[in-house]
């Protein structure tokens, strides 16, 4: 009898695992891939975000944005801007051009500007990553204003193209992500190619000490209130028959002067752009923890070289 129901039970545990392997668990069809017929991908909908330009929406960021992100942003961070004097020279809608290392680099930009601007400034934003989830996106557009754009091409909600000719300002990280290791990447050309093809001048923005307050893969600011550096440049305009390909390198070494001499002084990092000696702002050709290392050297302002933000 013993001996009976131990081979019923063997018996049984083979027939379920034998079930198991064949059944189906999930919904992947259990059709090969190569015998499934072809079916035309569905299109993607983009996340609406016109709604975050209403009156009422500006009057809510307004509040958020002057209230709670300024508040805790100044609690969290010592940020430190200058050269707003050159936005003083535009006349209309530009596009804010900046470098990237970190998630503060969005709320510096649009808490440092002139509250009339920041009014009347959009963002774009990666749609994979701060439109994936209806509650991301509703969040980052509130606050931010932010806009989707497709990192690897795509359709977009609303191209910054219309907004520049609605009068807005328009911020782009032309890196199209965060530095891994806080040094400048490449520049894109969609931000040069915006620039000429709408007649909009570019505002270099130099921003430092971001990756040091908060490093890709930190969800806030590191303990010690870390002084961040934000320095705009003056705007720059396409030359007459000058294409996008042309504008973008001039859009990357405005960047980097800015860099350049948020890390020495206006006078040296002139002299050094008058003769072609601006140092590369990519970083040292060394191992990942050597680049980091020295992107994360705490900046030590000089006494009147900036002003503390307000």
């Amino acid at each position: 009898m013993g001996t009976n129901l131990v081979k019923f039970g063997r018996d049984t545990a083979r027939d379920v695992k034998q079930v198991a392997r064949g059944w189906r668990w999930g919904r992947r069809t259990q059709v090969p891939r190569s015998a499934e017929p072809y079916v035309i991908p569905k299109e993607s909908t983009v996340f609406p975000t016109k709604w975050a330009r209403t009156p009422a929406a500006i009057a809510v960021r307004e509040v958020l944005q002057k209230g709670a992100l300024n508040s805790v942003l100044r609690f969290e961070v010592n940020p430190q801007v200058s050269g707003l004097d050159s936005l003083t020279k535009l006349d209309g809608p530009a596009l804010i051009v900046a470098n990237h290392s970190s998630h503060l680099d969005t709320p510096l930009v649009l808490c440092t500007l002139p509250d009339g601007m920041r009014r009347k400034t959009a963002v774009a934003a990666a749609a994979d990553y701060f439109f994936d989830t209806w509650w991301r996106a509703t969040a980052s557009a509130i606050v931010f204003n932010t806009f989707p754009i497709e990192r690897r091409g795509g359709k977009l909600s609303a191209t910054p193209g219309d907004l520049l000719a609605d009068g807005w300002n328009v911020v782009v990280f032309p890196e199209g992500t965060r530095s891994p290791d806080g040094w400048m990447e490449r520049f894109r050309m969609g931000a040069a190619y915006l620039a000429v093809e709408h007649n909009v001048p570019i505002v270099p923005v130099g921003i430092k000490g971001s990756f040091a307050a908060m490093p890709r893969g930190r969800g806030w600011p590191v303990p010690g209130r870390p002084t961040v550096a934000v320095r705009y440049g003056d705007p720059l305009h396409a030359k007459d028959g000058e294409s996008a390909r042309e504008f973008a390198p001039r859009i990357a070494a405005a960047v980097s002067a800015l860099l350049d001499e948020e890390s020495t002084t206006w006078y040296e990092a002139r002299r050094r752009v008058a003769t072609g000696a601006s140092p590369s702002q990519s970083g040292p050709d060394a191992a990942r923890w050597r680049r980091v290392w020295e992107s994360t050297t705490p900046i030590k302002a000089p006494a009147g070289k900036r002003r503390a933000w307000k």
